[in-house]
């Protein structure tokens, strides 16, 4: 099937999760003889973001697929913000309103499951943003023996004690009193305007889960369990947020105890890379060639 995305033909595939959410992606053929030792590569997505409207995921397809790296774009339930779902028989709201970060397991193993099937047995997990946190945290909890190496874009680090120092720390901690004050209500689904670190809808529930005191996915706590080598990249421009300053020095330090990570740091970038797609993919294509 031909799909708009970077002009390439894709196949529209889905995957089914152990909990019984359906979820859908494209897979993207290589255009050329594979120039590394990975069979493909999986792409996760942002928050509120999908398989197929990311700008990053348009800059990047077309440069894998030159340099002979088949890559499976997909959805985790945090796809868009909302979406109405049938699970196991029951109807059920997900999206990135509605997400638990934990539940990502179930999404990721289920599309490693579907390259499984298809005989990929060296797959490149990629993530952008909530999608590189979502790659390093669901290998260090529930590793895939076909992933052989973790690709973190832009992955952010979420700690409170981070965002309560940061500049808009007061804006932070009136979203989490009103989260937290909800769930002590017993309305944990009630869905809230937040501010910081983005400004979208989302359960305070779930803003407490991505965002509260237990920093339950602070990245620098869970990379140490990968057992496979990983890449972590920012954008220059970046890097003044309260979510990834001073990350590629943690980073380099974490390195630097023996972990097999390294880190690459794209001048003029954005969270986005806006016109720096090009370079992002020959540093990956570069890095995935030593594997």
């Amino acid at each position: 099937m031909s799909a708009g995305q970077a002009g390439l033909s894709c196949e529209l595939v889905a995957a089914m999760t152990s909990d019984g959410i359906k979820l859908h992606g494209a897979w993207h053929p290589a255009s050329a003889q594979p120039s590394v030792n990975i069979d493909a590569v999986l792409l996760l997505h942002g928050t509120g973001s999908n398989f197929y409207s990311s700008s990053l995921w348009h800059g990047l397809i077309p440069r894998f697929a030159e340099a002979g790296l088949p890559a499976l774009a997909v959805n985790t339930r945090g796809h868009d913000l909302a979406t109405a779902v049938s699970a196991l028989g029951q109807r059920r709201l997900i999206g990135a309103a509605y997400e638990q970060i934990d539940e990502c397991r179930h999404d990721v193993r289920a599309w490693l499951d579907w390259l499984a099937v298809r005989g990929m047995s060296r797959v490149a997990l990629l993530g952008h943003s909530m999608g590189g946190l979502k790659a390093i945290y669901s290998q260090a909890c529930d590793p895939h023996p076909q992933v052989t190496c973790v690709v973190a874009v832009s992955a952010p680090r979420l700690v409170y004690s981070a965002f309560v120092a940061s500049p808009h720390g007061a804006l932070f901690q009136s979203d989490l009193s009103r989260a937290e004050a909800l769930v002590a209500a017993g309305r944990p689904e009630t869905l809230i305007e937040v501010t910081f670190p983005i400004p979208y809808t989302i359960t305070a529930s779930g803003y407490i889960d991505k965002y509260g005191r237990e920093e339950r996915y602070d990245l620098l706590k869970h990379a140490p369990r990968l057992k496979v080598p990983m890449l972590c990249t920012f954008g220059q421009r970046e890097l003044r947020g309260a979510a990834f300053a001073g990350m590629p020095e943690r980073w380099e330090e974490l390195a630097q105890t023996g972990k097999p990570i390294t880190v690459e740091v794209i001048a003029d970038g954005d969270h986005v890379y806006t016109g720096c797609h090009s370079e992002l993919a020959a540093r990956i294509v570069r890095w995935l060639k030593r594997r």
